[in-house]
């Protein structure tokens, strides 16, 4: 016979995707070990790279923005990302806050990594309209960035917040006379996403034909979730000061960049 070899090494290569997805899997669960800051207001410093005068500046454009349309817009500065990427780091901490609407989940988080060179713009599902990739992509190059590059962390703050906030209050026939956010109508897809489509199917599939996988597969999560059902901050997402989200969620809109 000639195919135990071939079958063998088959075998072999199934179980280095299967640990491969594995570590994947522990990776993406590992987000919910993260220690993050609690939400005490509508600015969270907690790297203290924002000068008391642009905090004073911000906050009331923050607090009229949600007074006037209900959008609650926070900013945060974190001192680490403790591993993670900003992406799923940022998704997770705004659903943690809960920011937005439980109802219009129109929610917007503005988080700056200063130590990892990082920033995103996560978005609420209920904005993701408005406030779009492309968009908040736009905002993050040209206003947030170059000022970064500089160290001039609380001019990009400043300037990013106030982009945002006129995209959520401004006609678009208005910012799109604003060079600065004028937008090609082409959004590519970003190609992570299909990455993780393709990654989703292969698990589904092991999932279904391999009990052996299957078994590991259940075992990892549950002492995953175990291991780190206690690992959050003591005080949860306690807000001080009266401020707490209020109840929206995102799906992973918005957008990252570097400096």
């Amino acid at each position: 016979m000639t195919t135990g070899r071939p079958l063998s090494l088959l075998a072999r290569g199934g179980w280095r995707l299967a640990i491969g997805f594995i570590a994947l899997l522990y990776t993406a669960i590992a987000v919910f070990a993260v220690n993050f800051p609690a939400l005490t207001g509508r600015i969270v410093d907690q790297a203290n790279i924002i000068s008391a005068e642009t905090r004073s500046a911000i906050e009331p454009k923050l607090a009229g923005l949600e007074a006037k349309s209900a959008i609650q817009l926070v900013v945060a500065t974190v001192t680490s990302l403790e591993g993670q990427e900003i992406e799923p780091y940022a998704n997770e901490l705004f659903r943690s806050w809960k920011l937005g609407e439980k109802t219009k989940n129109n929610g917007a988080l503005l988080l700056v990594a200063p130590n990892e060179h990082r920033v995103r713009i996560e978005v609420g599902y209920g904005l993701e309209g408005t406030l779009t990739d492309a968009l908040s992509k736009v905002i993050i190059t040209n206003a947030i960035a170059p000022r970064f590059k500089t160290g001039d962390f609380s001019g990009g703050i400043s300037r990013g917040v106030d982009d945002i906030i006129t995209v959520l209050t401004t006609d678009s026939s208005e910012w799109q006379k604003r060079p600065l956010l004028r937008l090609d109508n082409q959004q590519n897809t970003d190609p992570t996403t299909w990455l993780l489509i393709a990654a989703l199917i292969v698990l589904f599939i092991l999932l279904v034909v391999s009990p052996g996988f299957r078994w590991l597969f259940l075992n990892l999560v549950l002492n995953i979730l175990i291991s780190s059902g206690g690992s959050r901050s003591g005080g949860g997402y306690s807000s001080g000061g009266g401020f707490s989200g209020g109840g929206g969620s995102s799906g992973g809109g918005g957008a990252s960049g570097s400096w």
